[in-house]
C-alpha cells in the first residue's frame, strides 16, 4: 500500500492512503538514513507502507527543500518534498525579515528546481518610507522573475491573491517566526486553527508555534505546507563555481566575463560585477552572493 506524508513528528508520521489517514511508523532501514538527514522521511513524501503499517520505502521525490539543521551540524533536514511552488513570508519589521534569509531559500529553491516567490506582510504596521524599502525590493525580485506580493493578512483582496495562486498545487510556506505564516494561512482557509504566537517586545522575534510540518488540504483543491517558523537558512552541498547557476539575474549575464570560470569576485572584465555598477543587477542581490560565497558552507 502507498501513502502520502502529511505529518512528520520525528517518531510517528500521519499518512494519507486510499484507506483513510492512519499513523505510522519508520521500519529499520529507513531508520538508519537518520545518520545524514535529521529527518529521512518528510511531509510529502509518497511512501510505500508493509502489512504491518511500517514506511518502508520512499517513492522517488520530484524535488525537496532542503537546509543544514544547523550551522553547527553535518546533518542535514529535509523540510518537505514534492512542492509545486514556495511562498517565502517575509516581514520589512516586528521581526526583520534580512535578505539574506530570503536570498539562501531561493538559491536552494533554484538548485532543486522549485519555483518560489515572496510575500512580504504586515504592510498595515509600515510608514512610507519603510514601504518604499519593500517596493523597492518587490520590484528587485519581480524583475528577476519571483511574484512577490505586499500584503495584509486582514486584507481580504491581499488573502484573494494569494489563494488563487493555491489551486491544484502543493505549496509550502515558510520563514522567520513572527512574520505572520500561521495567520496567513488560516486567512486563506479559517478550518485549519492553526496556533499563533506573540512577537517578543524585547528582541523583535517571533515565538514558535507551529512545531512541526504538516500538509492540510484547502478547499481551492490544492494543499498547503506549514512549516515551523526558521532562525537561519544553511546551504547544502554547493560549489563557489555553481552557486552563480542559481542567481536567474546573472545566469543570463556571465557567458560575457572574460574567464569562463569567474566567480565575479574581483576579476577583471567581470559583466556581473559591471552588471552591479550600471544596476542591472541589484546591488543587495550581489552583497548577498558575496556573502554565501565567502560563507563556511561552500565546498
Amino acid at each position: 500500500m502507498n501513502g502520502r506524508i502529511l505529518k512528520s513528528t520525528g517518531s510517528f508520521y500521519k499518512v494519507a492512503t486510499d484507506d483513510g489517514i492512519i499513523e505510522c511508523k519508520l521500519g529499520g532501514r529507513l531508520r538508519l538514513e537518520e545518520l545524514k538527514h535529521t529527518n529521512p522521511v518528510s511531509v510529502g513524501d509518497m511512501i510505500e507502507l508493509s502489512e504491518e503499517g511500517l514506511i518502508i520505502d520512499i517513492l522517488p521525490r520530484k524535488n525537496y527543500l532542503i537546509r543544514k539543521s544547523s550551522n553547527l551540524s553535518k546533518q542535514t533536514h529535509i523540510i518537505a518534498a514534492n512542492i509545486d511552488f514556495i511562498w517565502i513570508i517575509a516581514t520589512y519589521k516586528q521581526p526583520r525579515t534580512s535578505t539574506g534569509f530570503i536570498n539562501r531559500i531561493l538559491v536552494t529553491a533554484e538548485a532543486y528546481q522549485i519555483p518560489a516567490g515572496m510575500i512580504f506582510n504586515k504592510k498595515d504596521l509600515l510608514n512610507d518610507e519603510e514601504k518604499e524599502d519593500v517596493l523597492y525590493l518587490i520590484d528587485a525580485f519581480k524583475r528577476i522573475g519571483y511574484p512577490t506580493h505586499l500584503i495584509s493578512s486582514f486584507d481580504k483582496n491581499d488573502i484573494d491573491l494569494i489563494c488563487q495562486s493555491l489551486k491544484d498545487k502543493t505549496t509550502l510556506f515558510t520563514g522567520h517566526s513572527g512574520a505572520g505564516k500561521s495567520t496567513l494561512l488560516n486567512a486563506i482557509e479559517s478550518d485549519l486553527n492553526i496556533r499563533t504566537g506573540m512577537i517578543s517586545q524585547k528582541f523583535e522575534k517571533g515565538k514558535h508555534t507551529t512545531t512541526f510540518a504538516e500538509m492540510h488540504s484547502i478547499q481551492s483543491g490544492g494543499f498547503v505546507i506549514d512549516t515551523p517558523g526558521l532562525k537561519e537558512f544553511g546551504l547544502v552541498n554547493m560549489s563557489a563555481h555553481e552557486l552563480a547557476d542559481y542567481f536567474p539575474e546573472m545566469v543570463a549575464l556571465r557567458s560575457k566575463c572574460k574567464f569562463h570560470n569567474c566567480l565575479h569576485l574581483n576579476e577583471p572584465d567581470c559583466e556581473i560585477i559591471r552588471a552591479v555598477s550600471d544596476g542591472r543587477i541589484a546591488p543587495f542581490r550581489y552583497q548577498d552572493y558575496l556573502v554565501m560565497i565567502n560563507s563556511d558552507e561552500i565546498i
